[in-house]
């Protein structure tokens, strides 16, 4: 099977080609099966390819040409798929198959049915090749192509003003981050002679820790990976970005474009355990994103809102992980995540279907009866983001925190700080959606239904990963043998890493658990109390609020900062550029030079007149000049000077 693993990503390739090609001629069945059909090929030849992985114990590398040549580089355009690809790859065409099948149900009355498809082939497309790629020029091309998906899917329906605006302020923060990525290889190509993995990590072990162009490299690829994955200060793009079609959301949140970020310094785990300055950074930058989105999650009332912002906080919980040199802890986390936010998004999603596009909480409430399936789903999805045991993302956001106790105490407060807070905002979501009495108009009332079976499947499957899905990482401690973990050793296996989960006792470990579980149900009940005992709705738009409620549902004002601080000075800047510099300066040279052969062939054109009598006269003129220059004349005038 390894020689055919240049399928995967091109599986989803054809489907976009065909269903771009026929998107005005195939019928919506046909190209939902196409999308969906190629995508789930593609999810069974990567768990095929998992499995050899897994019997191998090694990376299966397939070089397809010779890509770049210049000099001494040569860049291959090739593929490498090893333990931390083959996750990757399960995950984007596993949970991808989901939501393209749940994207049937969902889109069906949509006029952009077909070109809906055709980007979300795309964009597996583009993924794929990303985590695929053997080395970091592949590994761009996959990068700007998923940036380019996001801004086609974001501003899906473009008509609308504002959500091309959310697509343009996608792509443009995006841009800032792809420029740090792209210095990065520049860099590493000048420093190694190659951007190929196997030619870079080795090299990096030769070297002293801390050798400033390392931290200079790593510091350049984290700043990418801000962009794509919606750290400080690139993060409030994410939340804008539900502009797009609810499965959209569920795609870039759990199983393609935010967890480039993660994948990436995963994979270059060997520069960054060389370079402690950058995981520092990358640790306080996670920590403070995770509890500033989760702040900002607290008052909002738009439902993917909340959802959005719990996104940017759990991928900051991902970023601590990694920047304590917890490598498996926080793609476990990535793994965990992928599951229950694709199934939190898709379940909004069913919500907003029945309220008829509602997505405001405040017109919601009392759904529990008239959508069974989605109810109990979310609520699934929301004691796993919580990290309530056994679901899934108690054991993953559990072995975070673990490694930063270890790695620092205060870290460890305020990560335990920010899960209350992701327990409490995200039971308030259910509470305020299903519970009490509905709050909406008669006619959505009327129209309350559960979702049909293509759009309920995914969320019983998704359900079930949640539920189901941490226990491929069980600590010792519980009794496991965390077999992730030992499925990830070959590609985190470093002297430099720093291996902390090993000196905390079991007694320590169960400890920490018992704190963060402790926390989060208390938050459930807090919520639990103030949105179902005392049936608390949060207030309308315009009536008052308290200092800290105003500034976390005014998401801190930071939009409103960086255009105070970016876009109003570069706006006047280009103004200026525009009025003075092009309109008077260049084009009022480029113009006068143009202008004057003009105004000089209007003087002339007042010689044609039609008069005969005027052309006799300057004849005679012109035939006395001839003379005169004849006689010599010109030869006096000249010893007269």
């Amino acid at each position: 099977m390894d020689k055919y693993i240049w399928l995967i990503p091109l599986l989803p390739l054809a489907g976009f080609v065909f269903n771009g090609l026929g998107r005005n001629v195939l019928s919506k069945g046909v190209i939902g099966f196409i999308g969906t059909f190629l995508v789930l090929v593609s999810f069974g030849i990567s768990l095929s390819v998992f499995f050899e992985v897994q019997q191998k114990g090694h990376a299966i590398n397939l070089t397809m040409f010779d890509w770049i040549s210049a000099g001494t580089m040569h860049v291959p355009f090739a593929f490498m798929v090893d333990q931390l690809s083959a996750i990757m790859l399960l995950i984007i065409t596993g949970v991808g198959t989901l939501i393209h099948l749940y994207s049937i149900g969902y889109m069906h009355d949509d006029a952009g049915f077909g070109k809906f498809f055709a980007y979300l082939n795309l964009f597996i497309f583009f993924m794929l090749l990303l985590v695929m790629g053997s080395n970091y020029v592949v590994m761009f091309i996959g990068w700007e192509g998923v940036g380019l998906c996001s801004y086609l899917l974001i501003g899906f329906w473009y008509t609308n003003p504002a959500y091309a605006d959310a697509a343009k302020k996608a792509f443009v923060m995006n841009r800032i981050g792809d420029l740090g990525f792209l210095i990065a290889i520049f860099l590493m190509v000048n420093m190694f002679g190659s951007p190929s993995f196997n030619e870079i990590f080795p090299k990096v072990q030769m070297m002293h820790p801390g050798y400033w162009t390392i931290t200079l490299v790593t510091i350049l690829l984290f700043i990418g990976a801000t962009g794509k994955s919606a750290q400080i200060p690139l993060f409030t793009w994410l939340p804008d970005a539900m502009a797009g079609p609810t499965p959209v959301s569920a795609l870039i949140h759990a199983a393609t474009m935010v967890t480039a970020g993660i994948y990436m310094i995963a994979r270059s785990n060997a520069l960054f355990s060389f370079a402690p300055v950058t995981m520092e950074i990358v640790a306080i930058i996670g920590l403070a994103t995770a509890l500033l989105a989760a702040l900002i999650a607290l008052t909002q009332t738009d439902i993917k809102k909340v959802l959005a912002y719990s996104t940017v906080s759990q991928l900051g919980y991902m970023f601590l992980g990694l920047g304590v040199g917890a490598y498996t802890g926080g793609f476990f986390h990535v793994i965990t995540h992928a599951f229950f936010k694709a199934l939190l998004f898709l379940c909004a999603g069913s919500v907003i279907h029945a309220v008829s596009g509602e997505q405001d909480m405040r017109n919601m409430g009392g759904l529990w009866k008239k959508l069974p399936i989605t109810a109990w789903t979310m609520l699934i999805g929301t004691i796993a983001i919580a990290g309530i045991p056994p679901f899934a993302g108690f054991f993953s956001k559990d072995e975070i925190l673990a490694h930063v106790y270890e790695h620092s105490k205060w870290m460890y407060a305020v990560g335990v700080f920010t899960a209350m807070l992701t327990s409490f905002y995200m039971f308030r979501l259910i509470f305020l959606t299903f519970f009490g009495k509905f709050r909406g108009t008669s006619e959505q009332e009327h129209h309350l239904h559960e979702s049909p079976a293509n759009m309920t499947i995914p969320l019983i499957i998704l359900a079930v990963l949640s539920i189901v899905g941490g226990f491929i990482g069980v600590p010792e401690a519980l009794g496991g043998h965390h077999a992730l973990e030992h499925f990830l050793a070959p590609v985190f296996r470093n002297p430099y890493l720093h291996k902390t989960t090993e000196v905390l006792s079991a007694n320590t470990e169960m400890t920490l658990m018992a704190v963060s579980v402790g926390g989060a149900i208390i938050a459930l009940i807090y919520a639990y109390i103030k949105y179902v005992k005392n049936n608390h709705v949060p207030v309308r738009d315009g009536e008052e609020r308290g200092l800290l409620a105003t500034l976390s549902y005014h998401k801190f004002y930071v939009d409103e900062l960086y255009d105070i601080l970016f876009r109003k000075p570069l706006d006047a800047l280009s103004d200026f550029f525009y009025k003075v510099v092009d309109k008077l300066g260049i084009d009022g040279l480029v113009n006068g030079i143009g202008a004057a052969p003009v105004e000089g062939s209007k003087g002339l054109r007042l010689l044609q007149t039609g008069n005969v009598g005027f052309y006799i006269f300057m004849m005679v003129v012109g035939i006395i000049a001839v003379l005169i220059y004849s006689l010599g004349l010109t030869d006096i005038l000249h010893i007269k000077k």
